[in-house]
């Protein structure tokens, strides 16, 4: 069967969602996730955006080995010498360059004409050809774009050395069918495009990001471009996990295959939602909590009969296990071990320690453990990579007649410890007040949200925030059988997330 190019771009379109910014080791473990996954592409980042954006490019391209490192650039000479410089040392670098080709984005953004765009595109294609062999072109906002022009354009920038054209949706305009023309139409019309791949990129703004992806690759584009549970700009992009497992489940349609390890969906998608602080919502297709769940009493006797009646994909096959080992206080390190190797996760022994740790004493609290329960111990442990400050203690005093008052104590930088106590009008305001006299750095909260991660009275509460800072918005997650220790975490995880953006980009 012929293989779709599964090229993934969560680390650059999926970032553009508001409110999703990672730090330098956030993007490198992500990388190295999506390694495990298989990917063939990955786009780490547009180089030219930021210092930091070009930081964790480059640490991918050194790092990041077997997939292809993609970096962004529009049709600027600076743009394609900053990807390049980004992305020399990968073993496999690839250079994406895009512009504009919709009458819409010409007269209304770029204020130039068919032919400047032309002209432009060949061009910069052809510079980045100076610099490596594996050259991508986008004329962004295709869909809405004359097809005619498209057609000269992709003829234009192969003959300049393009090695994949992809059609961009850039804002969720097309439906299944006429985008399906639309790539039955460049191979009809564009003379030299046997030596391009023909690759799509759409966008959810109407809900179609995945339907469109499907009908491209059903009339031949064969690489798609999508992220981790469909995150990005706006509404968002194709979700990998819904394009993966619709070409696989139904390869008997499609006559195709991916090179993705299914089994590492899951895993990938939690790391994912965990560090941009995108919740997966529970009926998401693939990875959501309730896609393997059945609560009709005929769907619960089929599925107990035979799965295949209810259940069109086997959960162990995208990772989320069937069966579930009760943990608790008595389990002991190969069980923890054992239990995390099934949930997908794979520590390294540093970090084992301090998740085994923090779990004991969960499970000091709680008669049961649950899968929900690791998870975000997992995740905890990812939050507190990069900590400036770390929180030590916290005592809270309130009602409702008397004044909260939060007594704090922190870790700061180089060991120092630091302690402080004020008032609010509550508990969490109590915290919030304190910490920032103790570390001092001008924000706004501008989201607060709590969630309980598992079922009962002991449930672990899970805190996730939004402040803003010089107009960047930063997100923390934090997670407790005590809600307000939870929100005390969170802040902290985002005033970190704050200090390590300022520190990179000094």
């Amino acid at each position: 069967m012929d293989k779709v190019i599964i090229f993934d771009t969560t680390l650059r379109d999926g970032e553009q969602a508001a409110g999703g910014m990672l730090n330098i080791q956030e993007k490198l473990g992500v990388a190295r996730q999506l390694e495990k996954l298989g990917v063939d592409v990955i786009e780490a980042g547009f180089p030219v955006s930021s210092p930091g954006d070009f930081g964790a490019v480059q640490s991918i391209a050194r790092e990041v080995r077997g997939a292809i490192i993609c970096g962004l650039a529009r049709a600027h000479p600076k743009d394609i010498d900053s990807a390049w410089a980004a992305l020399k040392e990968a073993e496999h670098p690839r250079i994406h360059v895009f512009l504009s080709a919709s009458d819409i984005h010409m007269l209304h953004q770029l204020k130039k004409s068919r032919e400047q765009i032309l002209e432009m595109s060949r061009d910069m294609v052809a510079r980045a050809k100076k610099y490596t062999d594996d050259i991508e072109f986008s004329p962004m906002d295709a869909s809405r774009a004359n097809p005619e022009f498209i057609y000269q354009v992709l003829e234009a920038v192969i003959d300049a050395g393009a090695t994949t054209v992809n059609i961009p949706d850039t804002v969720g305009y097309a439906i299944p069918e006429e985008f399906g023309r639309l790539i039955e139409g460049i191979f009809s019309n564009v003379k030299n495009i046997g030596r391009a791949v023909v690759s799509v990129h759409c966008h959810d703004d109407l809900g179609l990001a995945v339907a469109n992806s499907l009908e491209a690759v059903r009339q031949g584009a064969r690489q798609v471009e999508c992220t981790i549970n469909g995150i990005g700009e706006r509404a968002g992009n194709a979700s990998l996990e819904e394009i993966v497992m619709a070409i696989e489940t139904r390869s008997d349609f499609f006559k195709l295959t991916t090179g993705i390890n299914t089994k590492q969906i899951y895993n990938t998608s939690r790391m994912v939602s965990e560090l941009t602080g995108f919740s997966v919502q529970s009926n998401k297709a693939i990875v959501g909590a309730n896609a393997f769940r059945h609560q009709s009493g005929i769907h619960q006797d089929g599925v107990i009969k035979m799965p295949i009646t209810y259940e069109i994909i086997d959960p162990k096959k995208v990772g989320v296990p069937a069966s579930s080992l009760v943990m608790g206080k008595l389990s002991g390190r190969n069980a923890f071990r054992e239990r995390l190797a099934e949930l997908g996760y794979s520590l390294g022994e540093e970090d084992f320690i301090h998740t085994f740790q923090a779990f004991k004493e969960l499970a000091d609290k709680k008669k049961e453990v649950t899968d929900r329960d690791i998870e975000s111990l997992v995740a905890e442990e990812m939050r507190t990579v990069t900590e400036a400050y770390h929180l030590e203690r916290i005592q809270v005093t309130c009602g409702d007649r008397g004044i909260p008052t939060a007594a704090v104590k922190l870790t700061g930088p180089d060991g120092i410890t630091l302690a402080d106590a004020a008032l609010g009008t509550g508990p969490v305001d109590a915290v919030y007040k304190t910490i920032n006299r103790l570390v001092k750095i001008p924000n706004t909260l501008t989201e607060f949200s709590v969630k309980s991660v598992t079922e009962g009275i002991d449930a672990i509460g899970e805190v996730l925030i939004r402040i803003e800072s010089e107009g960047v918005t930063y997100t923390g997650r934090g997670a407790d059988t005590d809600i307000i220790v939870a929100s005390a975490k969170a802040y902290i995880n985002a005033l970190n997330r704050l200090l390590a953006l300022k520190k990179a980009t000094v």
